[in-house]
This record gives C-alpha cells, structure tokens and sequence, in this order.
C-alpha cells in the first residue's frame, strides 16, 4: 500500500492492550476507561493527514465510502464500524446504570413455548359451544357450530362433555342434552361415537358422583333415554358391563338404568317425560300454532313469513293439518279464500307440503263435510268448487277428481260406517301401545263388531307403529301374531299388506326408510308364522309391476333368505329388551329349571313375564316340553296351563312351540328314547285344555296314549 496512515505502529498496539486489560478490570469504577487512556494520547503518523491530526483514533473510523465516523466510546458499535476493538468470546459485564448502556448489547436469550394440544384445544371450544346451546336453545347452530369445529375423531369427548355438564343443571338442560344427541345422530356423530362418549362416562362415574348428587341415577337416566330415543343400542350395556369394574359406580349405573329405567312397564313414555319434556309438543299445541299463523297470515297478507312459520314448526307429516284448516278458514271467511288459495299453491310449489300431505287434506276435509254443514251450510257447494280449481292450478293431484277413497282404502265416501271404525281402531291402538294389553285389545275389536274392515285395522296398525320407536313396531308385530288364529284371517292379513305397499309411494313422503320398516314387518309376518312364504308371492302378484311396493316384497324375501335370518328378524327391534336371542334361551332355562326343582307357579310366571318378549314364548314351550320328558316329571305342565289361563301364552305360541318340538322329535328320540309317544301325549293334553286347535297335528303322528 502507499500509505499508511491510520494504521497503529507496535508501540501503539501494546499500549493499547494495556489500556484494554485496565478497561475491563475497573469497568465497574466511577471512573470511565476512556481516563486510562487520555494518558496516552495516541495519533497518527507523522505522514497521515491533518484531518486527523489531534484526535484520538480510537474514536475515529473511516467508513467504507471514505468519510470520517466518529464511533460510541469504548469502540463498541456504531454505524458501519466492526465492532468493538479485540472483542473475545469471554463473558462481559454490562452495566445497565451506565449512560452509554445499549439494549442492542444485551445476550439473546431463547424462550420457550407451550405446544399446544389439539385435545386440549377442543375441549375448550365444546364448552363454548354447549353454553351456547343452554342459552339459545338452537340445535341447527349447535350442530353447524360442532361440523365447523371438525376433528371428528374427539366427538366422543364431546358427547361426555355435553352430559356431564348437562348433569349438574336442572331438567331443562338434561332434556336440552338428551334432545341434542338425537339431533346429532347419524349426521353428525356415529352410533359408536356416541357409545364411546357413554363409555367414557360410566368410567369416570366414580369422579363424577364426588361432585353431583345422584350421579348414578342421573347417568342411567341419560343412558336409558338414548337408548329409548334409539341412538344407542339397548346392547350397549351388556357390551359395558365387561369393561366396567363390578364395584365401580359405572357398574351402579348399568344395574340401575336396566332395572329401574328400561324394565319398568311403560318405561318409554316414563323416560321421555322424567325432565318434562321441555321440547316436545302436542297434536293439539300444533294445531293451535297453525290456526294462529293463519289467522295472523288473514291480517297480514304476508305469504312468505306464512311459508316460514310452516316451514318452522317442523312436522312436515302433519300438513295436512294445514291444508284442511286453510280451506275451513276460506269457507268461514269468504274475503280469506283468495290468500288461503294463494298459500296453499305457492307452499306446494316451493315443495312445502308434498302433493301427498295436500290430497290428504283435501280428503280429510270431504270426510268432514257434514259435520262442517251444520257450521257453514254451504260448506259442500264450496269445496266442489275449490276442488277443480287447486287441480287446475297444479297444486292437486288430478287422481283426486277420480277416486274419492283415501290411500287405496276400500273405502265409499261419506261411508260414516268406516270412518268411525277408523276413529275408534285409532284410539284402540294407541291404548295398546300404553297399556301392551293384548287381549283388552282383541275385546275391542270384537265390540266394534266389523271383521270385514280387518285389512284396514292392520294397515293403520303398522302406519302407526312405523312413525313411532322400536318398542311400538315390536308390539305391532307380536299383536299381528295374537291376532292371528284368534280372529285375523290369512286373507285378512295379505290383504292388509297389499293396502300397506299399494300406498307405499304416500307412505315415504311422511315416514323415513319406509320402505326398508315394511320389508321387516313382511319377513317378521314369515318368521312368526303369520304368512307363510308363498304369500309373499300372492301379495306381490297383486301389486303393479315396478312399483315401490313390489321392491318392498323382494327385499323381505332377500331378507328370509339370509343366513340366521330367523334370529336377526327377531331382534331386528329389540325383542322389547335387546337381548340376544341366546341369552334369552339360557333365562328361559334357568327359570323352568328353578320351577321344576320346587319353585312356584306365581313367581315362574312373573319371570316370564319380565322377560318382556311374548314373541318368543313359544321357546318357553319348548323348552318346558322337553324337560317334562327329560325329568320325567309332568308337573311343568302346571306351569303351561297357569301361562295359558293369564293369557301370557297365546294359542299362537303354544301352537309354535309344539310345532317346534315336532319338528326335532328325531334330534330328541336320540337322547329320549319314547320322545315321540310323550309328545302325542302332551299334544292330546293341549287340546283337551284348549293350548291348540283341535286340528292340529292331524295326520302327521298317531297318538298313542301313555299313562
């Protein structure tokens, strides 16, 4: 280089060590380092320039564009220098007191964060979202709110979350709960879901009864209302009971809801309505909300916020309702008429109300025109007039100008006969579906008198047990098998089907899956021997061809035609208690066992009948026929008789237990060598006392008398 001026000479360098050395060790001192080396005024060489000349070079830097920079003391820093001179890696002390402190100078330091954890996370926002719900009441929010959250994989904990806090609140928010989950079911949350959140409950019942009173019971309820409200299955406890420890609470709480709860008599009604049933409403509240917002549609003339209310109360079976009360309201106030007309054309047009649910209305209106006469005289005049008109505007079926009978009934109009045998077979259903007594049932039918409208008894039969739960579908079904023999006929019964599937069509607009609920009273009829195979066959001959109804026969048929179909039939709703067929075949043999070792017929009869499945007593024949030849001991036969006399055992059963014992009489005779001559035997006693019909068995087997 050509010069060097701003360089240090040796001399220089060491003085300048020196007076570094002394800056650290008194750095700490009221006396600033710079002191120590005012002593030794370094400058420049003599052949460096004047502009330098006199100035501490320590303090001086030249920049890399040539100018001058006057630096921080101490050589520490400052715009486009290196730096501290000689800086080593050694620890510093840096004194915050001092006027020339930079924070730029302080150590990095490195701060650790908590990870979040996504379980954690979602937790919390469940919470937020059951508060809301237990203020606003909004299952549609509740359920958007719960799909936006996503992590599909954690709704178990939220199902937990939900019930237990709905726990430690009062019944209005249990039954919020309760009406929550059904809500949810299947759309949102699967049936396993919903059984592992249930699970998780049961094994922290033990934590949960710390806190909450009455924890085993609330928790039992909860469980016996899903499994009435059909989102868990009635299994589910036998399943929970062998992950549960004996001597646990969880374990209290499985005992409790089996028999205080799902036992009891009536327990359905008894479980929907324990917390008030806050949000159930009635037939007759849903009337009074539709003639109010037709009323207040009259005054307001407003047509969508008429739709709206509709579309808001939420029973799209029941529109008929809303037909029949909108052409009264236009018959009772003539300047009504055109807005009534108006809303019934544009709710069936926007597909408010089905085509199904308006010619439903209109019939139920023709059904009540005499009666309406007296009110408004010119009540008939009107609706003739009304009719033609809806049909040319579209928003009524032109059928309904053709045939004045209602779902393919065989019905007359204006027939009163038939109608108040419809009123009456109603109310007679419904009693049976509180009372599950079946012979005040087949008293009934008798008063009224009318076996020629059978077919149409058990069509709204099965119409109502399908719009319902398990318990009442498993009812209908075991009543059909009752009144089968006792006063149905084949015909009675294949007619009554062919009227079920003739109107399937109708039927699907208002029931969920009809279609599927039909198939299963189809092949339940088979397996109970109320129709035999090839019946299916004549019921399917007299339906149209590529009709709904025709898919409903051949998919019973495919259902007969499984494996086990029998036994998966059977417990295709529950069977009343959800039993495995299984475990009630080993019931049935303990109690006949306890009987014939000196029990007492009273207490043998009751446990049949807490076995809440008359469906199946036909096992309890047979089972008690072949211990009397197996014990040798008749005494058993007691038992049947006193079964029989209280109407536990029908003929039906009785009749398909003794078939069933025929039927394996060559299993039985390798064990019970004179099987087949105690079975002639006990077929004679039987219908002596009237068990079966005197026909039966006639020509298959030779009674032999045994002694």
């Amino acid at each position: 280089m050509a010069s060097r001026e701003g360089f240090l000479t040796e001399e220089q360098r060491e003085t300048m060590k020196l007076a570094t050395h002394n800056a650290e060790v008194l750095s700490s001192s009221p006396k600033s380092p710079t002191s120590l080396l005012s002593e030794h005024l370094i400058k420049a060489p003599a052949g460096g320039k004047a502009a330098t000349a006199g100035i501490v070079v320590r303090h001086v830097r030249r920049s890399h564009s040539g100018k001058l920079v006057r630096v921080k003391k101490d050589g520490a820093g400052g715009k486009g220098t290196w730096g501290k001179l000689l800086d080593t890696d050694g620890d510093s002390h840096i004194d915050r007191n001092d006027p020339n402190y930079d924070s730029g100078e302080e150590p990095y330091q490195l701060v650790g964060s908590t990870v979040c954890n996504p379980l954690d996370e979602y937790k919390k926002a469940v919470v937020s979202i059951i508060e809301e719900y237990f203020s606003n009441g909004d299952v549609e929010l509740a359920a958007s709110d719960l799909r936006e959250l996503g992590s599909g994989k954690y709704l178990p904990y939220f199902v937990k979350r939900l019930v237990s806090m709905a726990m430690d609140r009062h019944d209005k928010e249990k039954e919020m709960a309760s009406v929550l989950l059904s809500a949810l079911y299947a759309d949102v949350i699967s049936s396993a879901q919903i059984s592992q959140g249930f699970l998780m409950l049961l094994e922290a019942a033990d934590d949960l009864a710390v806190d909450i009173l009455d924890a085993v019971d609330i928790l039992a309820l909860f469980i016996a209302r899903a499994v009435v409200d059909d989102i868990l299955p009635p299994v589910f406890l036998t399943r929970a009971k062998k992950t549960v420890s004996e001597t646990s609470k969880g374990y209290q709480v499985i005992q409790t809801a089996e028999k205080s709860y799902l036992s009891a008599p009536h327990h359905a009604e008894l479980v929907e309505r324990r917390w008030g049933g806050s949000t159930h409403i009635t037939v007759e509240e849903v009337k009074k909300k539709i003639t109010d917002l037709l009323r207040e549609y009259v005054d307001s003339g407003d047509t969508s916020e008429a739709c709206r209310c509709i579309r808001e109360l939420g029973v799209s079976f029941f529109h008929h309702e809303v037909v029949k009360r909108a052409l009264i309201l236009g018959m009772e106030i003539r300047t009504a008429e055109p807005l009534m007309l108006k809303l019934l054309k544009e709710a069936s047009e926007e597909g408010l109300i089905s085509s199904s649910q308006t010619a439903k209305g209109f019939s139920r209106l023709a059904e009540s025109l005499d009666d309406l006469a007296l009110d408004i005289p010119s009540a008939k005049s009107l609706f003739q007039s009304l009719v033609p008109q809806a049909v040319s505007e579209g928003w009524l079926d032109e059928s309904f100008l053709k045939s004045p009978a209602e779902n393919g009934d065989v019905a007359v109009k204006d027939d009163k006969k038939l109608r108040r045998y419809k009123e009456e077979i109603v109310t007679i259903i419904h009693e049976y579906f509180l009372s599950d007594d079946i012979p005040e049932l087949i008293r009934s039918l008798e008063d009224l008198g009318a076996p020629e409208f059978n077919p149409i008894f058990l069509k709204k039969l099965i119409t109502l047990a399908m719009d319902r739960k398990n318990r009442e579908k498993e009812m209908a079904s075991v009543l059909l098998s009752a009144l089968h023999i006792e006063i149905f006929s084949t015909e009675d019964i294949v007619n009554g089907f062919v009227m079920l599937l003739e109107s399937a069509e109708d039927t699907a607009l208002d029931i969920l899956d009809a279609s599927n609920e039909l198939a299963l009273f189809l092949a339940r009829a088979v397996i109970d021997d109320v129709l035999a195979p090839l019946n299916l066959e004549e019921i399917g001959g007299k339906l149209p061809t590529n009709c709904s109804g025709s898919e409903t026969v051949h998919m019973a048929r495919s259902l007969i035609a499984a494996r086990h179909a029998g036994e998966r039939i059977l417990r295709c709703w529950g069977g009343g208690t959800g039993w495995a067929v299984e475990d009630a075949k080993d019931k049935i043999l303990k109690l006949l066992e306890e009987y014939e070792s000196g029990g007492v017929v009273s207490e043998a009869c009751q446990c049949i009948r807490d076995l809440g499945m008359p469906f199946f007593n036909h096992e309890v024949v047979k089972k008690a026929l072949v211990m009397a030849m197996e014990k040798k001991n008749d005494r058993i036969l007691d038992l049947l008789q006193e079964c029989f006399s209280e109407g536990l055992i029908t003929i039906n059963q009785m009749t398909k237990g003794f078939a069933r014992i025929k039927d394996g009489l060559d299993d039985l005779a390798l064990d019970i060598p004179n099987a087949e001559e105690k079975y002639n035997f006990y077929v004679e006693c039987a219908k002596k006392q009237g068990w079966i019909v005197p026909t039966f068995g006639d020509g298959l087997l030779n009674p032999v008398a045994v002694s």
